[in-house]
């Protein structure tokens, strides 16, 4: 049976700069089974997640629901749930955590000072705190959104935690379907696709001592997507895997061709040129969509500059 994920992964079809975006991620625990737009149509109150969606908009904050691996059922509206925020922009990277029993809670945060790297207010109305386990490990699972998710996700988020490994948590929606099993890992914000067992428990190894595998990346969601194929065009050429080492600083122009500038916490930087192309031959970018071309990231060069030729005349 030919589904979006087994045509992707045929044609390879890559995955450099395909990761949702986002400076902030916002994950609220909600157990029971998930609709298509999960924050709507869950267990989970619909007005409340109306105002969350109201809430967020604008702000560099993406919100999705969570849960625990295996079986879904939902343990009531009293129930404890974790609630997680978590900031990825290199130099104020951080992941708090908290726990409610009333998610309603969560309006009163302030959603814009969180989009900036602002942990307080999580704090202050949540009693959060810095996590202190293990990265988070998301794998999207939601079989609304595409039966890829589904098929592919959950026995990978099922095989990690019986695994031992910890803080893995199913997550509703990561985009790009076709690339499933998806992967976000935090606090950092990088996205895997085509995700396995055994590769993602290196990444997980990699994130806790500040490292970033490249293999499978599909970039860093702080960035937006042409930023994320320079960033890691740049760690390619490099040779670079510390996390918080590269930073892109500047995109100009669009679509289809960006000029991107990444900097190196020891000063180096580079320019590199990205453009938009489209995917041939036509495949469907999820299940029973009609077949398409989705747009694909590729990097045309990158060259290392010297600091006097990024300088700014006066």
């Amino acid at each position: 049976m030919s589904t979006c994920t087994s045509a992707s992964r045929h044609l390879d079809e890559p995955l450099a700069g395909t990761a949702a975006t986002a400076r902030t991620w916002l994950l609220i625990e909600q157990s029971g089974p998930w609709g298509a737009k999960a924050l709507t149509s869950s267990h989970l109150d619909p007005a409340l997640g109306r105002a969350l969606e109201a809430a967020a908009d604008g702000t560099g904050v993406r919100i999705a629901l969570i849960r625990r691996p295996g079986r879904h059922a939902d343990c009531g509206d009293s129930a404890e749930r974790h609630v997680y925020a978590a900031h990825t922009t290199p130099g104020n990277v951080w992941l708090h955590s908290a726990t409610t029993c009333a998610p309603e809670q969560v309006l009163d945060l302030d959603f814009a000072a969180l989009g900036m790297g602002d942990p307080h207010t999580f704090d202050a109305v949540l009693q959060g705190r810095p996590h202190t386990g293990d990265p988070l490990a998301l794998v999207c699972t939601n079989g609304k959104r595409d039966r890829c998710c589904a098929l592919l996700g959950r026995p990978l988020a099922t095989e990690l935690s019986s695994s031992g490994v910890e803080d893995v948590w199913e997550v509703t929606h990561l985009g790009g379907h076709r690339f499933s099993p998806t992967l976000l890992v935090l606090p950092y914000g990088y996205a895997y696709g085509r995700a396995e067992s055994h590769a993602v428990k290196e990444v997980l190894q990699g994130v806790g001592e500040g490292r970033v595998v490249v293999e499978g990346c599909r970039g860093r969601s702080t960035w937006e997507r042409p930023g994320q194929a320079a960033e890691l065009a740049v760690r390619t050429a490099a040779g670079e895997h510390s996390a918080d080492a590269l930073t892109v600083v500047r995109t100009e122009g669009a679509a289809p061709r960006w000029e991107v500038t990444v900097t190196h916490t020891d000063g180096r930087l580079w320019r590199v040129i990205v453009a938009q192309g489209a995917s041939l031959p036509p495949r469907p970018e999820s299940c029973g969509s009609p077949l398409g071309s989705p747009a694909r990231m590729d990097v045309v060069a990158v060259r290392e500059l010297t600091t006097t030729a990024f300088a700014v005349p006066c």
